[in-house]
């Protein structure tokens, strides 16, 4: 049989897989064949959504966890390096040195170090580089000394569900903890909102904590639900070496449905118990403007030797914020910044704390991979909003009082001038737009000016869909920071596989750092006052 007649397939399996073999890699442990590691961009037309072809790589061989080679394959049709220019797209993506390309007569070797003699060489089918020589190629590469490989190699934690980290959560994991390594004590890392900062965070954690590199870290956030939701399912893990830093234990509800009981660092005389490893912590809990509220004086500022801030954006980068007071004491740990939009102004400033991202992941790479929903923008403009509003002569509210004669506009209403008829409209218009959709159970956010104007909003949607609330009071929710009721049903929110809640209305508590991946349509009827924040959201 010519081997010009084999599929691409046979020339894979019956000369470079042996080839690759041969030169002593496991075929179990360090090759993978037809790896996909993008889903898809999702294309919608109308109300039709498909998913565009994902990116998969013919091969990529493992030194230990780490991918350090890719080939891509050809039938012998074509000539040896015809899928060269593929692979080196495919590498730079993937972040792999090493790459290849073969028609099963031979191998055309990509060197992206710059460390061969020849950036690109052709190779015979007996010619391929054992695991330890390109891994040896790639330490020198990196400045890798011997005891830094140890870290570097350390595996991720694996459930054994399969779950794996992407190719860029891979990457920006690799990249800090090389990074850290080789003594960078700043780090910054960017990633758009929904792309998993928080679980990348806990695999560099795990990775530091269980080579012994890092032994006491914190976590810190500024948000309640952020710190609760990652402790009782990405942080999981940690168990019994992680605690809260907070007096009043609380049992919340899982992802999966069970409950848990959140351990806490501070009992009820505000002392800190310094047995725990992994500490997570709200800043607003554990310092304020008064000596006797900064507990986080109670460690030594020796005590921790890193510290993760998420959604550093939103703090950490101005000079005389509580959260720099807390990193400033601890000066001498690493310090890692997780954000989707680093702040860059006169007054804040990121990266000149953090120093210039190591890593980036944007909205657009994450809309173009399928790992995140492209949006469409729908402006409604009510006539009120377009035209303001002007009370008549004498008018007055609800409770009697003469409105003063101005005209009223955006920036009045909901905060200090109400218009009921219009929130009832806005209302309306959402939920015939559900209906119109033909599917009334699409998760949907709506984000208010504060938590009063949540409560109003909420009722006027009752009143939109009492068909569906009188079958599930649940239909409709407030959740804010201070509703207890309907923080507890978050959980639910963003569970796919619970039916209810499914229109919300907050303020801010689900703005930033909450995983709502269910969530299918976000209404703003409030102001925006950044791009910051519109990403975010």
């Amino acid at each position: 049989m010519s081997k010009k007649t084999l599929s691409e397939s046979d020339i894979c399996a019956k000369y470079i897989t042996p080839a690759v073999i041969q030169a002593g890699w496991d075929e179990v442990l360090q090759i993978r064949r037809e790896v996909f590691f993008t889903k898809g961009r999702i294309i919608v037309r109308g109300k039709l959504v498909t998913r565009g072809k994902a990116k998969r790589a013919d091969y990529v061989l493992y030194y230990q966890h780490f991918p350090i080679a890719l080939i891509e394959a050809k039938d012998n049709n074509c000539a040896v390096g015809d899928g060269m220019q593929q692979a080196l797209d495919y590498a730079v993506t993937l972040d792999i040195p090493f790459v290849f390309a073969s028609n099963g007569d031979g191998f055309v070797f990509h060197d992206r170090t710059g460390l061969s003699a020849q950036i690109e060489t052709t190779l015979g089918i007996n010619g391929f580089p054992s695991p330890s020589v390109l891994w040896k190629q790639y330490c020198v590469w990196k400045g890798l000394a011997p005891e830094q490989e140890k870290t570097v190699l350390q595996p991720y934690y694996d459930d054994g569900s399969g779950k794996e980290p992407r190719y860029y959560q891979r990457n920006a994991i690799n990249t800090a903890i090389e990074a850290i390594t080789k003594g960078q004590n700043r780090i910054l890392l960017v990633m758009a909102t929904g792309t998993g900062k928080t679980y990348t965070a806990f695999q560099i954690i795990w990775r530091l904590w269980k080579a012994g590199q890092k032994k006491r870290i914190l976590f810190l956030a500024d948000r309640n639900v952020l710190i609760d939701q990652t402790m009782v399912n990405d942080f999981r893990p940690f168990g019994a070496a992680m605690a809260k830093l907070s007096t009043g234990a609380k049992t919340i509800e899982r992802a999966d449905g069970s409950l848990e009981t959140m351990t806490t660092a501070i009992d009820q005389a505000r002392r800190i118990d310094t047995a725990y490893e992994i500490y997570l912590g709200l800043y607003q809990a554990i310092t304020g403007p008064e000596e006797r509220q900064k507990l986080f004086r109670e460690f030594s500022p020796g005590f921790f030797d890193l510290i993760v801030i998420d959604e550093c954006h939103r703090g950490s980068a101005a000079e005389d914020s509580a959260w720099r007071e807390i990193l400033e004491y601890f000066s001498a740990a690493t310090q890692i910044g997780l954000t989707a939009t680093p702040k860059e102004t006169e007054y804040v400033s990121n990266i000149h704390y953090f120093g210039e991202p190591v890593y980036t992941y944007t909205l657009k790479q994450g809309i173009r991979d399928g790992f995140l929903a492209p949006y469409k923008v729908i402006k409604v403009h009510l006539d009120v909003d377009v035209e303001g509003y002007r009370p008549q002569r004498g008018e007055t509210d609800q409770y009697g009082h003469e409105i003063e004669d101005r005209v009223y506009n955006q920036k009045d209403f909901d905060r200090n001038f109400v218009i009921d008829e219009r929130t009832k409209r806005v209302a309306k218009w959402v939920s015939d737009y559900l209906k119109q959709s033909g599917d009334r159970f699409q998760k949907t956010i709506v984000f208010c000016v504060d938590t009063e104007h949540a409560a109003r909003m909420r009722q006027a949607f009752i009143n939109e869909n009492q068909d569906l609330v009188r079958q599930n009071a649940r239909y409709v929710m407030r959740i804010t920071g201070n509703d207890k009721d309907g923080t507890d049903q978050l959980g639910n929110f963003i569970d796919p596989e619970v039916r209810y809640p499914v229109i919300v209305t907050t303020s801010r508590l689900l703005s930033t750092g909450v995983d709502a991946q269910t969530c299918r349509l976000i209404v703003l009827d409030r102001e925006i006052g950044s791009m910051t924040e519109f990403k975010q959201i």
